[in-house]
């Protein structure tokens, strides 16, 4: 199955999603941007305990240079045939987690919230965990 890969992350792309299953059919069509959908992904995910931060790629933080919102950083989001979302997810985990355990809770949470929010179907959220943090250096990043 083929994705049609129309982000390099959720900020590039400023294309649409669009419901077609809507209540009123008729009245017009409703569109959710891909912006949106990044931001449920990571309000989500950075609920789920273990999880210290979405972290971006080197092309992420350059756009951070120039205003890319901390929101999209480490999220990508590809669309199959306009009905499916996969969604990739970059993380920094807390030091000492079961790693498998939390990207589990991290993929089941985001699903859900971004399936219930949009109505859209999820076919799959993809973690790769970027790195690990001890609660010393998340401490010390907070007060410094």
């Amino acid at each position: 199955m083929a994705m049609d890969n129309q982000t390099g992350n959720a900020v590039a792309d400023t294309r649409d999603f669009a419901i077609t299953d809507t209540p009123g059919e008729g009245i017009g069509q409703i569109r959710i941007n891909n912006n949106v959908i990044a931001v449920i992904a990571h309000e989500t995910a950075e609920k789920v305990p273990g999880v210290v931060e979405l972290q971006g790629s080197l092309a992420d933080d350059i756009a951070g240079m120039i205003g890319k919102k901390a929101k999209d950083r480490g999220i990508r989001i590809e669309k199959e045939n306009e009905e499916l979302l996969t969604i990739d997810l970059t993380v920094v985990l807390e030091f000492g987690v079961k790693i498998p355990e939390i990207c589990f809770q991290l993929q089941t949470a985001v699903k859900s919230a971004v399936e219930e929010m949009t109505g859209q179907q999820v076919f799959a959220v993809n973690v790769v965990v970027q790195g690990i943090r001890s609660q010393r250096e998340t401490k010390h990043e907070e007060i410094g």
